[in-house]
């Protein structure tokens, strides 16, 4: 990553950066907020998120834009790159009281121009089912916070099903709904029904249908974000304590796991082809996890605070198998029918999703360009490639490669990876390493590191850069070039450096908030007081448990030691606002970030932008 420079350069707002498709343009005029245009306060607001859906308008204006901004909701028109946002008539606004909204999803099955079905999930815990162009509000969950009283970190509609959903909270809990049942009007109780490994699956007891069906508590901590793989088979689960979670939605089932090199992660996406799963999180880093082979196959580290949102281009990256993909293995039909999935769900495969019962060992020719996205609470957007010099390790560069990032070589031998019977499907994580200060290690081009010692080195552009140079500044070199003590220098700055220094939080909070916040919420723990020293004490001892564990998966597969995986640097890596980032989509013709002030902004794709006109 070639620096910015320093100074008024440093701190300058980028409103186009170029990447080797071309110039991509913020576009000013299509910039959504509130009405105003005023920069929200965000003190002790919840995330500003953004949720699009496409209801098939004739007109051709058929995308439709949900953000929420503190206490209020809004339901536009998105104009994209065609014109510019006409804000003083959104379709519906809603302001709420005594709780925020932290999260919504549009249902794109039942989506028409004249009805839409949207999930809304708040602070308090509740979950709301409207309907922004009618203008109803169709059904209210855990209204009573009978079922979890802690706040909704995220909602999502089962794929390819019109009547379930599914919510994780911050308590750690995971439930499924059905829109058709109701709550009932006292707690619910539960029967197990499966556990494992870091969690456990219940089912509600109850004569008749109700509300919830399952009840997953996955981990410890929150449950910050879970994402379904393409096809809608498999689920990822990001946890504050650390660990991302892959599991077989229908049998409930774990696939596979893997631990943040530091803190909690707080956001997860899958590939286009559900191959592999990117996560990121309070260690800076995004992290790149294969789902066949069940390992960390690649750090990226650009940012400098928490990363906050990954998301894959699915309009850059592109897969192509020489064989048509074979079809995956079908769910566990006797949990299908304990749980009653009433409304079901018919889950097609999708035009995107390319799986298939090979794994990374068949030798089958594939051509392969990845791209994802990262933005951060360093008010950062990053670009990443995955290339084949960090999927194939093992195998030399097909051709040189100039201006086109595309992949032609073999799968490689999965060495050291953990095998499991019932995996079909590869899915990558992207952690992104902590850095502060003096922390902060940086990359220089080489080898495959530790996977390979016969790849030559990237070319000129390539953001692989398998090594890192310790703080002192001597690089790394492959395999045995690289001493031990030099390596455990590196993993020790890591993990020996204390929650409030390692990972940064608010560019506004002081030291001592970050500690007190992050202890707060890795411990569920009330508000320290300063001079409260028995609670101060629990706090050590709590920080010297947390990294304990750490110091037990470094070096193993669910965390490798820096040296043992390749370092990705950012293609681009630009300061583009003023506050955290919090949203990152990726579109056909543009792609979307906001930032915790309320600001949505529109980058128009190299050759997209058609007019401005309102």
């Amino acid at each position: 990553m070639a620096a910015e420079g320093g100074g008024k350069e440093m701190n300058e707002i980028k409103t186009q950066f170029t990447t080797r498709e071309g110039v991509y343009k913020l576009l000013t005029h299509s910039e959504y907020s509130r009405p105003n245009r005023v920069p929200f306060n965000s003190q002790g607001s919840n995330p500003v998120k953004v949720s699009f859906v496409n209801v098939n308008d004739q007109s051709g204006n058929g995308d439709r834009i949900c953000f929420n901004v503190g206490r209020e909701l809004y339901f536009y028109i998105y104009k994209g790159v065609r014109k510019a946002a006409d804000l003083s008539k959104p379709i519906d606004k809603r302001i709420y009281k005594g709780t925020q909204p932290t999260c919504h999803d549009f249902n794109p099955l039942t989506a028409t121009a004249e009805s839409v079905s949207l999930l809304v999930g708040f602070s308090a815990g509740q979950v709301q089912l409207i309907d922004p162009i009618k203008k109803e509000t169709s059904k209210l969950f855990n209204e009573e916070r009978l079922i979890d009283k802690s706040g909704v970190t995220c909602v999502r509609w089962v794929p390819g099903s019109e009547s379930l959903f599914l919510v994780s909270h911050s308590s750690g809990s995971l439930y499924l709904y059905n829109v058709e049942h109701t709550c009932g009007t006292t707690p619910p109780h539960y029967q197990l029904l499966k556990q494992g490994d870091g969690y456990a699956v219940h089912t509600c007891k109850s004569k008749s249908a109700r509300n919830p069906l399952l009840r997953w508590t996955v981990g410890e901590g929150a449950l910050n974000e879970f994402a379904f793989s393409p096809d809608g088979k498999f689920l990822a689960c990001a946890s504050q304590d650390g660990f991302l979670r892959v599991f077989g939605f229908d049998a409930a089932e774990l696939h596979g796991t893997m631990k943040s090199y530091f803190g909690g992660l707080l956001c997860v996406c899958w590939s286009p082809d559900g191959r592999y799963i990117v996560a990121g999180g309070e260690d800076d880093l995004v992290t790149v996890w294969s789902f066949s082979d069940c390992r960390v196959i690649a750090r990226g580290h650009g940012h400098k605070s928490w990363v906050s949102v990954v998301a894959f281009d699915h309009c850059t990256t592109s897969v192509e198998d020489s064989d048509p993909p074979a079809e995956f293995s079908g769910s566990d039909e006797e949990f299908h029918e304990q749980i009653h999935f009433a409304g079901g769900r018919d889950r097609a495969n999708s035009s995107q999703s390319h799986l298939s019962k090979r794994n990374s060992t068949d030798g089958r020719p594939v051509s392969v360009t990845y791209r994802f996205g990262s933005v951060g609470q360093d008010t950062q957007l990053c670009l990443w490639d995955l290339t084949e010099d960090i999927l194939f390790p093992h195998l030399p560069l097909s051709r040189t490669r100039t201006h086109t990032n595309v992949m032609s070589a073999t799968s490689p031998p999965a060495t050291g990876s953990a095998t499991n019977t019932t995996t079909t499907i590869t899915t990558t994580t992207t952690n992104t390493p902590g850095t502060n200060g003096n922390n902060t290690v940086s990359s220089s081009s080489g080898n495959s590191g530790a996977l390979s010692n016969s790849v030559p080195a990237p070319l000129p552009r390539s953001n692989s850069l398998p090594h890192s140079t310790g703080p002192a500044g001597g690089s790394t070199t492959p395999n045995s070039h690289m001493s031990s003590k030099g390596s455990s220098i590196i993993d020790s700055a890591f993990i020996a450096t204390g929650v409030s220094k390692f990972a940064t939080l608010s560019l506004h909070d002081t030291r001592k908030e970050r500690h007190e916040k992050d202890h707060k919420r890795n411990h569920s723990m009330g508000h320290i007081s300063s001079k409260s020293s028995d609670k101060l004490n629990q706090l050590s001892s709590a920080a010297r448990t947390a990294k304990a564990d750490a110091a037990k998966t470094l070096g193993t597969l669910l965390c490798p030691r820096m040296e043992e995986v390749p370092l990705l640097e950012p293609l681009v890596c630009k300061k583009i606002a003023h506050e955290r980032l919090t949203v990152l989509i990726f579109l056909e013709d543009c792609l979307v970030t906001a930032c915790q002030e309320g600001f949505i902004c529109t980058w128009a794709r190299p050759g997209k932008v058609v007019s401005l006109d309102p």
